[in-house]
């Protein structure tokens, strides 16, 4: 599975989301708001840390918690993964359709987040990404870096920490 991946600066917003003392996200956001985005956050994660033990990567893939509570993942298929193409996909056109899929359709969930692999420019270092929304607002990402142990042949995961994210699905 190839593909080009979308490049970021990480920029941690806050420590707290790694583990660290300090103030917290969740200080400014409503309980249960805080409780959609972390689950979508550790669904994400883990299902994504799966793909890549599975697989060896991941497209880009979407999570919704449904009005009634219930998570569901949501995907679309590549545009240009066509015959031939040796599995290539453009990962950015890929997260566009699933926000605008996500944007259509947000009247059915509370809270979504759009998990895809990119690379840290500078940590040169590859990392699962999930940024999660809600629809009062509250908005909530991070970056999992990890890499490939040659020796044991699996995959060894740093420091989960907290992103900066814009709302991208209950805006306008």
């Amino acid at each position: 599975m190839s593909g080009a991946k979308p490049q970021a600066q990480h920029g941690p917003a806050s420590d707290a989301a790694a583990g660290q003392a300090g103030p917290s996200w969740r200080d400014s956001v409503p309980e249960a708001s805080a409780a959609d985005l972390e689950n979508l956050m550790g669904t994400g994660l883990g299902a994504a840390q799966e793909q890549l033990q599975r697989n060896g990567g991941f497209l880009p893939f979407a999570l919704v918690v449904q009005n009634d509570g219930e998570v569901r993942l949501m995907a679309v298929t590549p545009a240009d993964a066509t015959e031939g193409s040796d599995g290539d996909f453009d990962a950015e056109a890929m997260i566009s359709d699933l926000t605008e899929l996500l944007r259509q359709n947000r009247d059915d969930f509370r809270a979504a987040a759009v998990v895809c692999d990119i690379t840290l420019v500078e940590e040169d270092s590859d990392a699962i990404h999930v940024a999660a929304e809600h629809r009062d607002g509250s908005v909530f990402a991070a970056v999992l870096p990890y890499s490939a142990n040659q020796t044991t042949r699996e995959w060894d995961f740093g420091p989960l920490a907290a992103d900066t994210n814009e709302p991208a699905i209950w805006v306008g």
